[in-house]
């Protein structure tokens, strides 16, 4: 296996699915055993759970922390461009050799054992975090908490972001089983900061947080934060921090900044302005300014791009649009399967002159584009189909030259547009 890529060891593990998914973290505990259990030789893990805002909550964390002097690994899944996103080792995206080295190591002490592609890779991360010296572990959850593959440590803090409906076929119907999963991260005795939640997110967090015997830092009760005249305020039990408002675009961006903070209040260190000003998030509303999409927009447009997916990314991603200049709201939209397209799209109705649907480039898992525009057409958004994203692109340019172009629905279509753009 000499010499070989990544990429090439990558698409040999997918093999090794299971046939039939058994939701445990026995296959978890089985790797790191043979791997020489990794998971206890971390630097201090900070677990972060919920369904919206854990990885921009990550990006301030990470962001507080080197500014303040401290060096940081960081895991967070899915990737957008490239795998190696995934992986942050001191600060540092991993390399391509040590990536290709760790994911053989990991192959070979799994050997032909089934296993899931996010559960092995999860080793791989866990395994290179313990090859090079770091203060601080940032670890985000794949899915739900309780039995994800990142659940198999004891943290120094965890960290719950807003639980709201995804992932439904994996983690329930409703708010209350999805947020019993997410709360699965909490661990006997170990502090949790917890983001405002829905009453019965909050109650199922708070009755597992009762049996663990884990205090809970809760928003608006121990700790809260606000914008006030465009300043990001931040008040808990030791005082009144005045900031910069965050880079991030958005309301929400408010409640994950604050999150952030309280972690780094908890944790005792961490610059709190490179915190909120730092931190840097693809594909959360970011605007893309070169490349040949640009390009193909033309010098009078916005091209924007955005990775939410479900009804409070679309909520939140509406909001967020309305704090930027009036300008004709052309949306490009691909979307999951697994996901519901109408209440995502629901909110963005009053906002947009009109859509495009596409299927998502090279991904088995795609909603059609013909059921995404029939999606929109029952909101009442004015929707066409095209071929592709650059099809979509052009037709914009033909009818609006200086429209702002969002390209939104899905992770993975922003990772298309990454690579299409370079």
């Amino acid at each position: 296996m000499s010499g070989e890529t990544s990429d090439a060891i990558l698409t040999r593990l997918m093999s090794l699915h299971p046939k039939i998914i058994d939701l445990t973290l026995d296959r978890m505990h089985s790797i790191l055993a043979a791997l020489g259990n990794p998971e206890r030789d971390l630097p201090p893990v900070i677990h972060i759970a919920g369904t919206n805002g854990k990885g921009s909550t990550q990006a301030m964390i990470r962001a507080g922390l080197e500014a303040a002097g401290h060096k940081v690994h960081a895991y967070t899944s899915p990737h957008l461009a490239r795998f190696h996103e995934r992986i942050r080792v001191a600060g540092e995206l991993i390399s391509e050799p040590a990536l290709a080295e760790i994911l053989a190591e990991c192959e070979a002490a799994n050997g032909h054992t089934p296993i899931t592609y996010f559960e092995i890779t999860t080793a791989a991360a866990l395994l290179a975090f313990t090859r090079t010296p770091a203060d601080y572990t940032l670890l985000e959850v794949g899915l739900g908490g309780r039995l994800d593959a990142t659940n198999v440590m004891r943290p120094a803090l965890t960290v719950i972001t807003p639980v709201s409906i995804d992932h439904q076929q994996f983690l329930g119907e409703t708010v209350a089983e999805i947020a019993f999963e997410k709360a699965g991260i909490i661990k006997p005795g170990v502090s949790c900061i917890v983001a405002e939640q829905l009453p019965e997110a909050m109650e199922v967090i708070e009755r597992q947080a009762e049996r663990m015997g884990a205090p809970l830092l809760i928003q608006n009760q121990d700790w809260q934060v606000w914008e006030e005249h465009g300043r990001l305020i931040y008040q808990d039990e030791r005082g009144l921090e005045d900031l910069p408002r965050p880079k991030l675009i958005g309301a929400h961006q408010i409640t994950n900044a604050g999150t952030a903070i309280a972690a780094l209040r908890h944790l005792d260190t961490g610059d709190l302005e490179a915190a909120v000003t730092d931190a840097h998030w693809p594909a959360r509303l970011q605007r893309l300014k070169t490349g040949p999409l640009i390009e193909a927009a033309g010098e009078g447009a916005e091209l924007w791009l955005d990775g939410g997916h479900n009804a409070a990314a679309g909520e939140a991603l509406a909001e967020a649009l309305t704090r930027l200049p009036e300008r004709p709201l052309f949306m490009v939209c691909g979307m999951l399967k697994t996901k519901d397209v109408r209440t995502y799209l629901a909110p963005l109705k009053p906002l947009a002159t009109a859509l495009h649907a596409i299927s998502i480039p090279g991904e088995a898992a795609t909603l059609p584009a013909e059921e995404t525009a029939k999606a929109a057409r029952d909101v009442g958004i004015p929707t066409w189909i095209a071929e592709s994203l650059l099809q979509a692109i052009t037709a914009i340019r033909k009818e609006h030259p200086r429209a702002r172009i969002l390209i939104c629905g899905s992770l993975y279509l922003a990772g298309a547009v990454l690579r299409e753009n370079e």
